[in-house]
């Protein structure tokens, strides 16, 4: 964004949201509460047993459309499935504000720009949370 910084946390999550066409707010209601609650941070005995809620880290939210990348057939992958951004910037709002009533502090990205985001990966953990295996 033109060199400057528009979202930044210190411990935290960085979520990387990707908005499909069949996603409904019941998606982002999931998401939301299972990002905030997810038992993912080491506590006093090494163990992944705490989550964003209870270590009071904060969530950096990206909108991510190349999520919805299908590269099953041929080479290059085909993003039907992504949802347009008049239904993603909805829902990409909802998942925030939910997140925001779970208490979790948070910043985000600009929706459909080109941004460089720098992470420091504390650990190996990368998740892929779908709330279509949930439903």
């Amino acid at each position: 964004m033109d060199g400057k910084t528009v979202g930044e946390i210190d411990a935290g999550l960085l979520v990387l949201l990707g908005v499909e066409e069949d996603d409904r707010e019941k998606d982002a209601d999931y998401m939301a509460d299972k990002v905030a609650n997810l038992r993912i941070f080491k506590d006093d005995e090494d163990k992944m047993n705490l989550s964003l809620k209870d270590t009071g880290g904060s969530a950096l939210i990206i909108s991510q459309f190349t999520l919805s990348g299908d590269c099953r057939k041929g080479r290059r992958p085909s993003f039907a499935s992504a949802a347009r951004p008049e239904k993603a910037i909805p829902l990409y709002r909802r998942f925030i504000d939910k997140m925001q009533e779970q208490g979790i502090p948070t910043q985000e990205g600009v929706f459909q720009a080109m941004m460089q985001v720098h992470l420091v990966n504390d650990g190996p953990v990368t998740l892929l949370v779908d709330s279509k295996r949930n439903f």
